[in-house]
């Protein structure tokens, strides 16, 4: 672990975990040799886009070949590496080959530009960065050289592309593989972006220890196995599709990873039929899109078991959709970056996987819901939530000042939810403290006003945020996305639903937008920042 790097989990902490079993003493490139070993033949990864299908001997060869590449070129362990690679084969090629050096891929999203990655590269000292060529009509490579030119430390740019545009050709670093010394299960294994909204990313270091036991956690409770195929419909480097239980908990269980280039349903759909996946992630604006699109019966869906939804709370209203719909289990999903991940179980009754968030992965994993003076709140009762365990981060990677405000003396991560327990213990989410609407001293959580909103018959999807107002200090906004083909509906026609809804007059928006879309996050969450923005503007502009 890099000295001074990231503040770790005191050493009876340590004991204990491992102790309980949740730390096994694995790292990510041994996982893949074993696999590899026991289940050399079988396909690991399928990328429609190139035509790859690798089995599991073949990407334990190209991890090790490509780890040679880079160690001949100077990437040693300890090192970072920006990886900013779409759903592509290469990506898990060049992650555990990484893995294997101990070099740490610091992962970008693919809508990252030039802010964050200049950013990212600078702050953590990369000595390399991997890019496509061009990808969603943007070229990288012009972005690489930019940064390149600008951040010190930046030796490589190698990209995945046969026109790597004046940088080194991903497909040219592989070489003939050479011993090289193992990290520790302790160790740093990579570093991912915090998901706040405000100030400069925050960098969350994870272990092999605490970051594997988040995934073969999360494959018990999720039923993976080496009969699993998993359909990678969100950004690769993300979190949700990254451990929940994603690709890597499908690799870990010896099973499939199927890749989509693009997660809308005609991209979708024919990979679900013609690969049998079984289990796949969504965030909800997404699900929504895919509950819409599977009414039309043009695939078959029928192999799909389990669809996950996560990074933001699925409405009610449409997680009742879902069964019907697609024919497949719900399994919510409620975590974070930085550590805890909840789920609803395979067994919950359908009431529970509709109403909540899940429950913890770990008997160990502790959580508070407390008011704003960190006090415990009652069961049952509206809080805030804390939380510390055996896969949530103890400190931000070289953040000293926000560690002090992001983490409590005792080790308790603030997560900046609003969340109440239920008596079994699963969490149910009421918004974000920044997404709670406060009009005149009336506190609002939109989600509460989004989930009645999306119980409208033509009311495809909705964002509910708050605009600034002189006189009550924040009012309520609603943008809503019609469906298809619906009939046109006015605002005082969805206030007048609200109010027939039984919802107190105090939470019907104080005005109304249509949108044919949202704005969104470079992982498809619906981006309030801006639509906070934009209705601020709005107000700005029929001021002056």
């Amino acid at each position: 672990m890099t000295a001074g790097a990231v503040q770790g989990w005191p050493a009876e902490y340590v004991e204990r975990y491992r102790r309980a079993g949740y730390w096994r003493g694995e790292t990510f490139g041994r996982m893949l040799r074993e696999r590899a070993e026991d289940h050399g033949g079988r396909t690991a990864v399928v990328d429609p886009a190139s035509g790859a299908r690798w089995s599991y001997a073949e990407l334990d060869a190209r991890a090790d070949a490509m780890a040679a590449g880079l160690s001949a070129r100077g990437v040693c362990a300890g090192d970072r590496v920006v990886l900013q690679l779409p759903n592509v084969a290469e990506f898990f090629e060049v992650v555990f080959a990484l893995f294997r050096l101990g070099a740490l891929p610091v992962f970008a999203l693919p809508a990252h530009r030039y802010a964050e990655i200049r950013y990212l590269c600078d702050f953590t000292e990369a000595v390399a960065y991997v890019v496509p060529g061009v990808h969603g009509g943007f070229d990288y490579r012009e972005l690489a050289g930019r940064v390149r030119a600008e951040v010190p430390t930046l030796r490589h740019v190698f990209v995945a592309d046969p026109d790597p545009g004046g940088h080194e050709p991903l497909a040219g670093v592989p070489a003939a593989p050479v011993p090289l010394a193992e990290p520790a299960p302790h160790d740093l294994a990579f570093l991912q972006l915090s998901g706040g909204t405000t100030g400069v990313p925050k960098l969350i270091p994870r272990t092999h220890d605490d970051y594997i036991y988040s995934v073969w956690g999360s494959n018990e409770i999720c039923g993976v196995d080496e009969h699993s195929v998993y359909l990678c419909a969100l950004p690769a480097a993300h979190n949700f599709p990254l451990s929940s239980p994603g690709t890597l908990g499908a690799l870990y269980a010896g099973g499939r990873v199927v890749l989509a280039p693009q997660p809308a349903p005609e991209t979708a759909f024919p990979l679900i039929e013609r690969e049998g996946v079984t289990i796949t992630g969504l965030v909800p604006p997404l699900a929504l899109v895919w509950l819409e699109a599977a009414q039309r019966g043009e695939h078959d869906l029928s192999s799909l078991e389990v669809l996950l939804v996560g990074g933001a709370k699925f409405s009610e209203e449409a997680a009742r959709r879902v069964r019907p719909t697609l024919g497949c289990t719900l399994q919510q999903v409620f975590g974070m970056a930085e550590g805890l991940v909840n789920y609803t179980r395979l067994d919950d009754p359908e009431e529970t996987v509709v109403t909540t968030q899940g429950r913890p992965v770990s008997p160990d994993d502790e959580i508070r819901v407390v008011d704003e003076d960190d006090h415990d709140v009652p069961e049952g009762a509206t809080g805030h939530l804390l939380t510390r365990g055996p896969y949530t981060i103890r400190g931000y990677w070289r953040a000293p000042e926000h560690n002090a405000v992001a983490f409590t003396e005792d080790g308790f991560y603030r997560t900046g939810d609003v969340v109440r327990r239920t008596p079994t213990g699963h969490l149910v989410v009421e918004g974000r403290a920044k997404d709670q609407i406060n009009r005149g001293g009336e506190k609002i959580a939109a989600e509460e006003v989004e989930n009645h909103l999306l119980a409208h018959p033509s009311v495809h999807d909705a964002a509910v945020v708050s605009m600034p107002d002189g006189y009550l200090g924040e009012r309520v906004c609603a943008y809503i996305v019609l469906r298809r083909n619906a009939a046109p509906v006015k605002p005082l026609q969805v206030k007048k639903f609200l109010r027939e809804r039984g919802l107190a007059a105090y939470k019907i928006p104080d005005r109304i937008e249509f949108s044919e879309a949202f704005p969104a996050t470079g992982i498809g969450k619906v981006s309030k920042r801006d639509l906070r923005a934009a209705v601020a503007a709005q107000l700005q502009g029929a001021t002056t």
